[in-house]
């Protein structure tokens, strides 16, 4: 192999690297989750892979317990019957949902 090939191939494996650490720390944990999800329906191992990202090696695969499979569907129609009728200050409004935040550091 020419010195030419071999440094293409070893730039090319410093940007994999960067890549990999820049999407296992800066990406949010939904798109984490979902890459997680994407290679292990590929076949890779998934305990690896959610320790690489550093999620739970249960999210996304359908097993329900982390609750990102869940539909919203019939839980916000439920919410919004359920919401009109229990309390008459959020009849004038639609029901607020709440999207709790996590660092990571």
């Amino acid at each position: 192999m020419s010195a030419h090939l071999v440094q293409q191939v070893i730039v090319g494996i410093i940007v994999a690297a960067a890549l990999l650490h820049f999407c296992s720390k800066y990406l949010p944990a939904a798109w984490r989750q979902q890459i997680v999800y994407f290679l292990t329906r590929r076949g890779y191992d998934q305990t690896r892979l959610a320790a690489l990202f550093k999620t739970k090696s249960s999210c996304g695969d359908g097993c329900a317990s982390c609750g990102s499979c869940e539909t919203p569907a019939p839980s916000g129609a439920a919410d919004g019957a359920g919401a009109s009728t229990s309390s008459p200050s959020s009849s004038s409004s639609k029901a607020q949902r709440v999207i709790p935040l996590r660092v990571q550091r």
